[in-house]
């Protein structure tokens, strides 16, 4: 079918429009929540061998060690690990695990021997959170702006999600220049967080010293054209905040024809 013409020159096809997986505005974090999903104790391995595993255990010293044993011993490779502490419900005061592991053909043998440990009190497989959620686009920043980053940047998704996709975004609004740079050092730790924007009016001083260590740790960083410093260390800067949240789902999509790299330091 005909495809459709965007900024830079860019084609994009269009297909059908089904259901969709887009994440609007969800938080920053990913833990005990996933044990509401619909998944089973038999649940599917990706084609990569990879899994995610939710385990309901005590919470007590020790549990942790005992489970990476298990895993160990079957040479299963730890590719995340989340650990929390139920707050509610009837698993409330019990601890929530999530590993995503390299389990190979090794899963069932790997339940099996989890189950039986004594502190283990259910196991449950699910996709990985890269098939569920996909690539994260944070966008950090004053609430107004942020909305607007976040309209462009959910729309385009919807878009690429239609087509096969996973691309979510994460929005939390902030104030303050000590804690926009603890927000944008966090980046960095974030699973799966692939491009950041930072929207605001004024924004410099440490924020511009973390945004440098986070496009040091390989994500890249989009500024709005804003008072500050930030502009001048960000790898784009775009006027537009709808724009903006555009650009940013662009570079994360893997069929989109957009790099930031070729147009690195430039203000559109």
């Amino acid at each position: 079918m005909p495809g459709s013409a965007h900024p830079m020159g860019m084609r994009r096809d269009r297909a059908p429009v089904k259901k969709t997986d887009i994440v609007g505005a969800h938080t920053l974090s990913e833990t005990a929540s996933s044990f509401a999903t619909e998944e089973t104790d038999t649940g599917e391995m990706t084609a990569d061998g990879i899994i995610g595993l939710s385990l309901v255990t005590d919470h007590c010293p020790g549990v942790l060690r005992d489970i990476a044993a298990v895993i160990a011993r079957h040479d299963v490779n730890i590719l995340i690990v989340q650990q929390s502490v139920i707050p509610s419900g009837a698993h409330r005061g019990e601890a929530a695990l999530y590993f995503e592991l390299d389990i190979g053909g090794k899963q069932d043998r790997v339940i099996q021997e989890l189950k039986s440990l004594p502190c283990v009190h259910e196991v449950v497989v699910h996709e990985s959170f890269e098939r569920i959620y996909g690539s994260r686009v944070i966008i950090i920043g004053g609430g107004a702006q942020v909305a607007q980053v976040a309209l462009g940047a959910v729309n385009e998704a919807d878009r690429h999600n239609i087509r096969g996709e996973r691309i979510s975004v994460d929005t939390i609004p902030l104030v303050g220049e000590e804690d926009l740079a603890r927000a944008v050092d966090a980046v960095a730790r974030l699973p799966r967080a692939s491009i950041l924007v930072l929207a605001g009016s004024l924004m410099g001083g440490e924020i511009s010293k973390a945004v440098e260590r986070v496009r040091e740790a390989g994500i890249p960083v989009i500024a709005l054209k804003m008072a500050g410093s930030v502009p001048r260390h960000a790898d784009l800067v775009v006027t537009d905040p709808i724009q903006a949240g555009v650009f940013a789902v662009m570079h994360v999509s893997k069929k989109a024809v957009f790099d930031i790299e070729k147009v690195k330091g430039r203000e559109f």
